[in-house]
């Protein structure tokens, strides 16, 4: 009898179509992003991206340029001629200024479609966002459709291994989440010939950057590579494409356009043999391939050695790199083939399993998928020959009924109908009292499954022949009509049973998945609740006990990010290896029982992965280590770790964003309270200096005593004075008012001012300056670095005793300048070299030297705003060490001593 035709489409399911209808809403509000893909520079991505803007512009699509990287081609500039521009936006960086794309005004003059080329660019600091892609995102959310290019090395994901072909890492990546969520990828290629002659041709770049490019990054076997990988990531893209369209047209039949691998594992042995074959086979194709084991209501009533036995090769399957799922339902080709279709999946392989002689009405699964599903290629793998024994005393041990008390149940039920049926034989026909039977053998099913169901079809047609059918209380038929009776009462029991036994598994499994989803919620609010980790271990430890039957402890990290195993856990649970903790941690891998990882271990270590850094690891004691088999299982404990892991970075990033909160208002009303006081302080403070300098201008003279006083009022007056301005530059500091003026100086007028400024307080200590001549400039703010090195040596001068030396001097490093301030005192305090350019803090606290601790904080400030660094460490052979690095940069000539400047041009 020839197989019906499968419908092309199958019936759609309503939240499917909602969902697809919502997302196509979402999707009508955004712009279209179309992205020109490529191996490398110079393949003509953005001679393509205009030849295609310039049809649509031809066709009245309001476009604009938005920006467009000519590099100088001018076949390329051509097509960038009469469209229209928006004009680049000019911000200042380093003492020149940059161009850069202006996103505002792109979205104010918000065109149809936009250019922006070179999608992987960073934009330069100070733009509303660091890459160009995300303004890419909010173009595309203000419903504007973009245009933009980017080559294969620019992808997130395929970074490391360009870098590991080319030698060359690229900086500058787009995610891959934007490349496939784009609308239209379009791939641009060019044959590596033609690409090395536009190279050499100055088309790509300058002609001695391009044979510099010939040589390294642009070598034949890197372009072959490259275009291997742009290749693939487009096929990935389209086949991505392809699945999209047949869930969106609800496609039945699969398309053959990759060769993809579905492998169907089964409870009987041989199945490592299957897997391991596919495995191979996949990688001789180089394709993808899934494993999937179809539980039915049968395989619950085998040996346990039969239940475990399949997901023990999945476990194989997964680790040879399949996608593994376990799928429900009363017949294995029905799920096979719905789960082909849906992945789109064009071959099935199968273990052989020749049905035994005396089963010559069953079709092997090979034969009832080809029967189901013809367009689809069956391959069927030989069982090794040591394994078909097992399998033949596993289908005897199957004729056995294994659960005798259901069939003793199930013949209970029919005798007990029987008794029913027996007042009613006077009364009702004999078809009526069928009825009866049939409802017992429904209720069996219900109840106790298959197979006692089928018990309970043979033993209620012998008790209605033998108790009903005249002549009564004897098999013998009298008349043959009752022979149909009895087939039919058979069939419609076997029917029934095997109908109500298969929905009532399914009914099991919806239950089980139902109340696994329920939990995961329930706990999900939970923990969406919870403001401290205690809470958090609780409710994951509750959660596990009643739905995983599991017992857990939780090893969280500390301020330091370093785990802690606890010193007590639950009693009874087994003792925690630290040594496998740790592993798991340090590794982000699941170590212990059922893992390849010390599986010896009676415990189960969890790595806890949130987004940001791994929070701790779960130790997890199971009563049945059989739980871990099964990959839904597995997911489903990955699932609980990953929401714990989550949470537990809430709950720290909260705690982090109360304490900054505090920590800024804090600051925040410092700095005022010492701006308001300082501003307070100066007038005072200048009148009583002036008014100490009057002094010593009266007639007559002050006599020595009074003169005295007047000295100690003035040199007083001035430390405050001092003391005044550091509070009032570190609050201008703080606040990001100081604005540098920044200019090419000699670094010996800079320190020599310092000095000067400092004469009577170095009176009584060595000054040595070792500064070389040929030294060159650097860009400061002359003010701010004298103020640098007047703390420094200010710093220097207060906790040395008097005679020590002092040593100033400089030199370069490559693109950087170091300044070194050094001291033979008694040095740093051990352990402090950081916290001394904290503000509020003192090298020695209990100390009695004056002075608020802010005058190395201010000079890290200032460092810090020239772009440099500046660090403490201590002086071998005893003192302390500042040193200073600056960068170069680039001077400007230096005139020559005869004083005159060199030639124009020069």
């Amino acid at each position: 009898m020839p197989v019906p035709p499968e419908p092309t489409t199958r019936r759609p399911d309503p939240d499917e179509l909602l969902a697809k209808v919502q997302q196509d809403e979402e999707r009508a509000k955004r712009g279209r992003l179309k992205i020109f893909f490529g191996a490398s520079a110079g393949v003509g991505k953005t001679f393509a991206m205009l030849v295609a803007a310039r049809q649509q512009l031809a066709q009245g699509v309001d476009m604009i340029i938005g920006v467009v990287e000519t590099h100088g081609r001018m076949e390329t500039a051509v097509l960038v001629e009469g469209i229209e521009h928006i004009a680049l936006k000019e911000i200042p960086y380093r003492g020149r200024i940059l161009r850069e794309f202006d996103l505002d005004r792109a979205l104010a003059r918000r065109p149809a479609l936009i250019l922006v080329d070179e999608l992987a660019h960073s934009n330069v600091a100070g733009s509303r966002h660091p890459k160009r892609w995300q303004d890419v995102e909010e173009l595309l959310a203000a419903g504007i459709d973009v245009y933009s290019t980017v080559n294969v090395q620019h992808l997130e994901s395929l970074n490391d291994v360009v870098s590991g072909i080319t030698g060359i890492r690229v900086w500058e990546t787009v995610p891959d989440r934007v490349f496939d969520e784009a609308d239209e990828v379009v791939l641009v290629d060019l044959p590596l010939d033609e690409l090395l002659q536009r190279l050499r041709e100055g088309k790509v770049y300058l002609p001695h950057q391009a044979e510099r490019a010939i040589r390294n990054f642009f070598r034949k076997g890197n372009l072959l590579a490259l275009r291997e990988l742009a290749l693939r990531r487009t096929a990935d893209r389209v086949d991505e494409d392809v699945q999209q369209y047949r869930r969106d047209q609800l496609v039945t039949p699969v398309w053959q356009t990759h060769d993809a691998l579905l492998v169907c594992i089964g409870a009987g042995a041989g199945s490592e043999k299957l897997v391991r074959t596919a495995a191979r086979i996949a990688g001789r194709l180089e394709t993808s391939w899934h494993a999937v084991h179809v539980e039915t209501p049968d395989l619950q009533r085998r040996p346990p050695a039969d239940r475990e036995r399949p997901l023990k090769t999945l476990r194989l399957a997964q680790e040879l790199g399949a996608q593994t799922t376990i799928l429900f339902g009363t017949r294995v080709e029905d799920e096979a083939v719905r789960y082909a279709r849906t992945h789109n999946l064009s071959r099935i392989m199968v273990g052989r399993d020749e049905p035994p002689p005396w089963r010559f009405w069953r079709r092997s699964v090979a034969d009832r998928i080809g029967r189901l599903a013809a367009d689809l290629d069956v391959i069927q793998v030989a069982r090794a020959e040591r394994e078909v024994p097992r399998q033949a005393r596993s289908a005897r041990e199957r004729i056995a009924p294994a659960n005798w008390p259901a069939y003793a149940l199930s013949a209970a039920v029919c005798g007990l109908a029987g008794l029913v049926a027996a007042p009613l034989y006077p009364f009702l026909d004999l078809t009526n009292i069928v009825m009866v039977f049939l409802l017992a053998v429904v209720a069996v099913a219900v109840r106790f499954g298959r197979g006692p169901a089928v018990f309970a079809s043979f033993l209620g047609v012998a008790i209605f022949d033998f108790f009903f059918v005249p002549p009564r209380f004897t098999f013998a038929v009298g008349d043959m009509q009752y022979l149909m009776t009895f087939a039919v009462m058979l069939v419609v029991g076997l029917v029934i049973g095997q109908l109500t036994a298969g929905f009532k598994y399914q009914a099991q499994v919806a239950g089980w998945r139902e109340a696994r989803v329920k939990a995961l919620y329930e706990m999900s609010r939970d923990l969406s609740g919870a403001l401290v980790p205690e809470q958090i271990t609780a409710i994951g430890g509750r959660f596990l006990a009643t739905e995983m039957n599991m017992r857990a402890a939780f090893l969280l990290t500390d301020a330091a990010d370093r785990l802690v195993v606890p010193a007590q856990v639950a009693a009874g649970f087994p003792e925690i290896d630290p040594g496998i903790a740790q592993w798991a941690f340090d590794h982000g891998e699941a170590a212990g029982q059922g893992t390849n990882t010390l599986p010896a271990s009676p415990i189960l270590y969890l790595p806890l992965k949130a987004p940001m850094r791994f929070r701790g690891v779960l130790a997890l004691e199971m009563r049945d280590p059989a739980q871990l088999l099964g990959p839904e299982q597995r997911r489903l404990l990955d699932t609980f770790a990953s929401l714990i892991a989550i949470a537990l970075e809430r709950v720290h990033y909260v705690s982090v964003a109360q304490e900054t909160m505090v920590q800024m208002e804090s600051e925040r009303l410092r700095n005022s309270l010492l701006s308001a006081i300082s501003h307070d302080l100066r007038t005072p403070l200048s009148v009583l200096i002036g008014q100490a300098d009057s002094m010593f201008l009266t007639q007559p003279p002050l006599d020595e005593a009074h003169a005295g006083i007047a000295r100690q009022l003035r040199e007083q007056a001035l430390r405050i004075n001092a003391l005044v301005n550091n509070l009032l530059d570190m609050a201008r500091l703080q606040a990001g008012r100081i604005h540098l003026n920044r200019q090419w100086q000699p670094l010996e007028e800079v320190i020599g001012s310092a000095i000067q400024s400092l004469k009577p307080r170095l009176a009584e200590h060595r000054l040595k300056v070792d500064l070389p001549d040929d030294l060159p400039l650097i860009e400061v703010d002359s003010v701010l670095m004298q103020r640098v090195f007047c703390n420094l040596l200010e710093n220097a001068v207060k906790y040395t005793p008097p005679g020590s030396a002092i040593w100033l001097g400089a030199f370069t490093a490559g693109r950087q300048m170091e300044i070194h301030v050094e001291d033979n005192g008694p040095g740093l305090p051990k352990g402090r070299e950081e916290t001394i350019f904290k503000k509020f803090e003192r090298g020695r606290p209990e100390g009695s030297m004056p002075g608020v601790g802010l005058g190395l904080a201010i000079c890290r400030a200032i460092v810090e705003a020239h772009r440099g660094a500046i660090l403490a460490r201590p002086r071998p052979g005893g003192g302390a060490c500042f040193v200073i690095t600056l960068p170069l940069g680039n001077p400007p000539p230096v005139a020559l001593d005869d004083g005159q400047s060199p030639p124009p041009g020069n």
